[in-house]
């Protein structure tokens, strides 16, 4: 049996998920610090969004059809650093739309590609998808606490820089990653072609509901930051807030290999609806406390660790070797097309509604999901992995 380049795939996640981190809490901030208004934010924030609805796809019937998939991650990592880096030629709105709608493309391009590679590489062993994963969430970390501090003493004109840094190591770690390609599962998922798996029971159910999980972090993604300026929280606190969430979902991705042998899937993502529906009220309410902050901020570990890992053993279960890039692409997508919505929604209602209510309906929504999963997603879905 080939070694499990673990240290190779994990410095890709580490790398790709900082940019995340460098993206996710201080994108917004960085827009207010050009002058744009909270709906023209949303609208250049959800931007990447929408075209994660397009481009996964695209990609991940292209990877699936050549399965040339470490091909599409190199040259998509290159290409979202090269069209980024036209972020320094203008702040207008107009070419910021242009440079977000351009680097995403390729960005988007990437991730789903990846995650076959990695499954293809653990094999039997899919349990261990946690293991490396949870370098991206290190990464994040890091690059969340250190911007925070950076920005804390330095000018926000220093960001598109860091960007630059951060997606210039993705491309080299890409570079260093050997190729795999899937196994089939022996029968039990692959007949009948992509449609045809798409059909079978609690999939699509399964994929609406991750739309709307994303679409519940609209506001969290969008305006925490701001949210937390607001109250008086410095951002060197606020960095080390959002470095929280991702240390309890690295805690979490830690034992998920005991959890998923404990749990199935259908108890976890529906855990994971309830708590980020319980998180969102915490956070538009009693924000300004900071120990309810501290809590909800511990939630991220089931509202982004326990369900991410779940939603990837659940798509790698439901469908075939050579639909395995097409299954991905989509759950990218959907939670693109979530993503997207939730920040538009959370960019109009922020000035007009408030936290409150904006965070509310997020909270609504999650519960939306919840109902989804509880009675449309059948226990019996997937054959679930075991290591």
């Amino acid at each position: 049996m080939t070694a499990l380049p673990y240290w190779r795939l994990s410095s890709f996640y580490l790398f790709y998920f900082s940019l995340l981190g460098a993206t996710a809490p201080f994108l917004a901030l960085y827009f207010h610090h050009l002058g744009f208004s909270s709906a023209r934010i949303g609208e250049l924030v959800a931007i990447p969004m929408l075209m994660r609805c397009v481009a996964p796809n695209l990609w991940g019937w292209l990877g699936d059809v050549t399965g040339r998939r470490l091909a599409i991650v190199r040259f998509g990592a290159f290409c979202t650093l090269i069209c980024f880096a036209g972020i320094f030629v203008s702040h207008s709105y107009a070419w910021l739309a242009l440079i977000m709608a351009a680097h995403a493309f390729f960005w988007h391009a990437v991730l789903p590609q990846f995650e076959v590679i990695t499954l293809a590489h653990l094999r039997e062993q899919a349990s261990r998808y946690s293991q490396i994963r949870l370098w991206g969430s290190i990464g994040f970390i890091l690059t969340v606490a250190g911007l925070g501090k950076l920005f804390d003493l330095y000018s926000l004109d220093a960001y598109p820089w860091a960007l630059v840094a951060i997606m210039a190591g993705i491309v080299v770690s890409s570079l260093w990653v050997p190729n795999a390609q899937p196994r089939a599962h022996g029968g039990e998922v692959g007949e009948g072609g992509f449609l045809a798996q798409l059909w079978r029971p609690g999939v699509l159910a399964f994929y609406a509901s991750v739309a709307l999980m994303q679409l519940s972090h609209g506001p969290y993604y969008t305006f925490l930051t701001l949210h937390l300026e607001s109250l008086g929280y410095s951002r060197g606190l606020i960095g080390q807030l959002w470095a929280l969430g991702v240390v309890a979902e690295v805690l979490l991705f830690l034992v998920m290999n005991r959890l998923l042998a404990r749990f199935s899937l259908h108890q976890v993502l529906l855990a994971s609806f309830l708590l980020a529906a319980l998180r969102w009220l915490l956070l538009g309410n009693l924000a300004d406390h900071l120990s309810v902050l501290l809590f909800a901020q511990l939630l991220h570990a089931a509202t982004f660790g326990s369900f991410h890992a779940a939603a990837i053993h659940f798509v790698q279960g439901s469908f075939g070797p050579r639909q395995q890039g097409q299954g991905q692409a989509l759950y990218a997508a959907m939670a693109g097309i979530g993503g997207a919505l939730g920040a538009l929604y959370a960019g109009y209602s922020w000035s007009s509604l408030g936290p409150a209510w904006t965070f509310g309906i997020a909270s609504l929504t999650a519960l939306a999901a919840a109902v989804i999963i509880a009675n449309r997603l059948p226990r019996f879905a997937i054959r679930e992995e075991r290591a």
